[in-house]
């Protein structure tokens, strides 16, 4: 047999050699599909599921396929995870694709967002390893830019919690004092309008009628009987007691000089107080004595049933009924604090000379915001043991823009109150503004009550892509931020009809008004919006020329 092949033998192998070496053909993006479309941020991410299809007779039976997705953007790029498929030949566990019948392929990417992807594309990248070769397909572009609407959300925009002040203009303070009867009796004796309550209750009214910052609102007489003896007999002691009573104040502030309003009533049988008394004594058997009160409503009956307590009924005449023998004198007295005009001036010529809660009310009351700023700095110096000082100040700083130093001073306050729910909240905004979301919860989580926590969260559900829960959390809010949750939830009319109620509208407002107008196809909507919007922050122009919601509006003219 001749060891030399024969003709049509040698062109059979070179024609099998040549097919055996030949290179996959590029794809194009007909092949690919890709959901959402167009690529959305959110919560932070970009993420999609790209479905494609590799076409009949085209996946060489000895290839290995790696599909990489890329986000392309001017400044450079980004890798996602690459995806392996391989022939029908190879050997591995990758999902194979039939030479013949082709296959699909689904690939969920995922990208950390940045902003330089607003204006981007999403490319497939194939690389192919065929027996000993190796090469490059071109790759193949499947969506154009990133939809970042929620991005707007903007936590530097959130109120900080105030550590509020507790100043109060008028102080209600209350002073009372007891003349006690003898049994049966209703003349005041000499020694009880000596006693220590009466002569202390005394001093305070002709204080509070001579200075400046008091003034008496009102005094009362209450006068009472003991609940024991004739309901007639009583009624007639406790009205004498409160005769005798009023005569002898009219007849002090007489000498005093003093007008005030003065009112008087009496009680026949003082069975409430009787009760209260005996609930606090050490009287053996009180609890039986309280549940007479309880089963007899008819004063007469219930004087009976307690007589007939004879063990302790000595003990109730010896140390309960003797208290209940009087005439209660109370006075309302009124602490007239500084006016407005008498803290500000003292804030500016002797800020040291005001208490805490004044240079804090001050602030309150100060509507610029260099003059505010500088009254917390002030408290922060003369009371620097108050955490209030401290957390106000980070607020200015907060809202201005200086997230550094309000960091810094939300620390110190911290440190002074660490249990503060106000410093926790504001600690937690610091930490949604630098992307930490986990600690932002959790210090939203301890904030409590805190009223502005909600705004807070609402801002923190869009970072984190859960626009229904923002939307709850916001409630009623007129902001911005509100107003965003709710057009992610595709709730236009409710998010027009918030961004109508901001106080202040801002470049903001009028973008997220010309974002409605896109959405529902209003063109005047969106010219008139952006005009304005561009007006009050000229970058929102660079950022509308980027923005896929006005993709299919001129805004040249703008």
């Amino acid at each position: 047999m001749s060891k030399k092949l024969s003709f049509p033998l040698l062109l059979l192998c070179l024609f099998a050699l040549v097919g055996c070496n030949k290179e996959m053909a590029p794809l194009t993006a007909d092949y690919f599909k890709v959901n959402p479309s167009p690529l959305e941020a959110k919560g932070g991410m970009v993420t999609a599921t790209v479905t494609g299809t590799f076409p009949e007779k085209y996946f060489d039976k000895n290839a290995v396929v790696t599909v990489t997705p890329y986000m392309v953007y001017a400044e450079g790029e980004t890798a996602g995870t690459p995806f392996v498929y391989q022939g029908e030949k190879v050997q591995g566990n990758d999902q194979t694709i039939s030479y013949k019948a082709g296959g699909v392929i689904t690939m969920p990417v995922a990208f950390k967002y940045i902003p330089e992807m607003q204006k981007s594309g999403l490319y497939l990248a194939f690389n192919i390893q065929q027996g000993k070769k190796a090469y490059e397909l071109p790759r193949v572009k499947v969506a154009e830019g990133v939809l970042a609407t929620a991005e707007l959300a903007n936590a530097g925009t959130v109120n900080p919690a105030i550590a509020a002040d507790k100043f109060q203009r008028i102080i209600k303070e209350t002073y009372s004092a007891d003349i006690k009867f003898l049994i049966q009796q209703t003349n005041i004796r000499a020694q009880e309008l000596k006693s220590d309550d009466m002569t202390a209750l005394n001093a305070q009214l002709r204080e509070a009628n001579e200075a400046e910052n008091l003034e008496i609102e009102n005094v009362n007489i209450s006068s009472y009987a003991s609940p024991d003896g004739d309901m007639d007999l009583n009624t007639r002691i406790a009205e004498g007691r409160e005769n005798n009573t009023l005569k002898m104040l009219k007849k002090q502030w007489k000498k005093d000089k003093i007008e005030a309003d003065l009112t008087a009533e009496f009680t026949a049988e003082d069975w409430e107080g009787f009760r209260e008394l005996v609930a606090a004594s050490d009287i053996q058997d009180k609890n039986l004595i309280l549940r007479v009160l309880e089963m007899y409503n008819d004063p007469e009956q219930r004087e009976r049933e307690i007589k007939n307590l004879s063990s302790i009924y000595g003990d109730l005449a010896e140390e309960i009924l003797p208290q209940l023998r009087r005439s209660r004198i109370t006075a309302s007295i009124n602490v007239i604090g500084k006016s407005d005009e008498e803290i500000k001036e003292l804030v500016a010529t002797a800020p040291a000379t005001l208490t805490v809660d004044e240079l804090l009310y001050a602030a309150a009351i100060e509507k610029n915001n260099a003059a505010k700023t500088d009254i917390y700095k002030k408290v922060t110096e003369i009371y620097p043991n108050d955490y209030r000082g401290y957390n106000n100040l980070g607020m200015m700083y907060y809202k201005a823009g200086n997230y550094t130093n309000a960091a810094r001073l939300f620390d110190v306050a911290a440190k002074l109150a660490p249990e503060s729910a106000e410093v926790t909240m504001n600690q937690g905004l610091i930490d949604l503004n630098n992307g930490e979301y986990n600690e932002a919860a959790a210090a939203f989580g301890k904030a409590g009550q805190v009223p502005e926590v909600n705004e807070a969260l609402g801002v923190y559900y869009i970072k984190k892509g859960d626009y229904n829960a923002a939307v709850r959390a916001f409630g009623e809010a007129k902001t911005n931020n509100a107003a965003l949750a709710q057009i992610m939830v595709n709730d236009y009319n409710k998010a027009r009809t918030t961004l109508a109620a901001i106080p202040a509208p801002d470049a903001t407002t009028y973008y997220l008004l010309a974002v409605l107008g896109a959405r529902t196809n209003n063109v005047q909507m969106v010219t008139s919006n952006l005009r304005q919007s561009f007006r009050l922050d000229a970058n929102m122009r660079e950022a509308a020329a980027k923005d896929l919601e006005f993709a299919k509006f001129n805004l040249s003219e703008i």
